[in-house]
């Protein structure tokens, strides 16, 4: 059975309804969904991954001089890729909110937050399963290669991380938009553990 804390839950939607469209809304309760599941089919914690699920997009809306401020407030290392592109910053920073906002003090669930869009070498189960569940989640559609990448994610995490890396890699080059380096280093991390 999850032990999800549900007081905390119904605080987290409740100020998401008010800092959220409501279609990002449901893309978050879509990827606490998935995050779960994944966790259960893994043997990772289900609760664990449900509050980093639900708390993955806490700054997604944040304007990007409140994104750069929030960082530097709490001396994260800001990259010349992400102050080009301040949105980047989204899943740090939700990590930060979710601390100060919400209380979180989980490092493990504060890290799956941070950790969500970019990814990160090494990084934990828990912290795959979100970053997976973000992607995957039916919302972002129901391509033959989107199912492929959601039958993976149940078998194996790395596999499926270094190819998420991959589909993600394809479409931000098919669209000319910038490559941040971390996704190229946790899809090269995730590939030498297959290999």
């Amino acid at each position: 059975m999850i032990s999800v804390n549900q007081p905390l839950r119904t605080q987290v939607v409740q100020w998401l309804q008010q800092q959220v469209p409501a279609s990002r809304l449901s893309h978050i309760l879509r990827v606490e969904e998935m995050a779960t599941q994944l966790a259960l089919q893994h043997g990772l914690d289900a609760a664990r991954a449900a509050q980093a699920g639900i708390m993955h997009d806490l700054a997604k809306n944040f304007k990007p001089q409140q994104l750069i401020d929030l960082a530097r407030s709490h001396d994260l290392f800001i990259d010349p890729v992400m102050a080009h592109n301040p949105h980047l910053l989204h899943a740090d920073v939700s990590a930060i909110v979710a601390q100060q906002e919400f209380g979180v003090t989980d490092q493990e669930i504060l890290g799956a937050i941070a950790h969500h869009t970019l990814g990160f070498p090494g990084m934990s189960p828990l912290s795959c399963v979100v970053f997976l569940a973000d992607s995957l989640e039916p919302g972002r559609g129901d391509t033959d290669e989107l199912n492929h990448l959601r039958q993976v994610s149940t078998e194996n995490l790395s596999t499926a991380v270094w190819m998420n890396c991959d589909y993600t890699l394809r479409y931000l080059l098919e669209n000319r938009r910038v490559i941040h380096p971390r996704v190229v280093e946790t899809r090269n991390w995730f590939l030498r553990l297959g290999n």
